[in-house]
């Protein structure tokens, strides 16, 4: 039977990984909760419309986390910081063979006993998937992207800090 294919998909809470299809008829696979989606629209092209939607290109998010994390490439991107949804690629985004992990969802991860260059991601749903990254690159995504929401989290606590040294009595001239 031949799958359903989308002509495109949209990033939300549920979404736990995108992933290459290597397929003619489709060009990436969709992991959510208890679906997966296979989708004409290529990884990249969902995720820029998702920055879009949540408020800025994906240019200017992957700028502002470089600055933030200091990395230049794999760069963390925050898709929607008021639903904190985050997700890392696991190759140069512009590599045929990169998915995007979608952090809140990443229950565990570990070296693959028979393929020591992937990764079995577990999520929290206890759906695993193998990623062809080796667990170094894996964990280091991790660092960056769970580095980029504490500053991008705690942000507003800062400017509420600020704000509040502030005098606010009135200035006579």
């Amino acid at each position: 039977m031949k799958p359903s294919i989308l002509p495109h998909y949209d990033i939300n809470r549920h979404t736990l990984a995108i992933m290459p299809a290597y397929h003619t008829d489709y060009e990436t696979i969709v992991y959510e909760n208890h679906q997966i989606y296979y989708v004409a629209e290529s990884s990249m092209s969902i995720i820029k419309r998702a920055c879009i939607e949540g408020g800025a290109t994906y240019d200017g998010r992957r700028t502002a986390v470089s600055e933030i994390t200091r990395a230049q490439s794999k760069v963390p991107i925050p898709i929607d910081t008021m639903d904190q949804i985050y997700t890392f690629p696991t190759h140069s985004p512009t590599k045929l063979e990169c998915s995007w992990l979608f952090y809140h969802h990443i229950r565990t991860f570990m070296p693959d006993p028979d393929h020591p260059a992937k990764t079995i991601i577990t999520f929290r749903n206890s759906i695993q998937l193998t990623i062809d990254a080796t667990y170094a690159t894996i964990e280091r995504q991790i660092q960056r992207t769970s580095y980029c929401i504490l500053r991008l989290t705690y942000r507003p606590y800062k400017i509420e800090q600020v704000m509040r040294q502030i005098d606010y009595s009135p200035v006579h001239y």
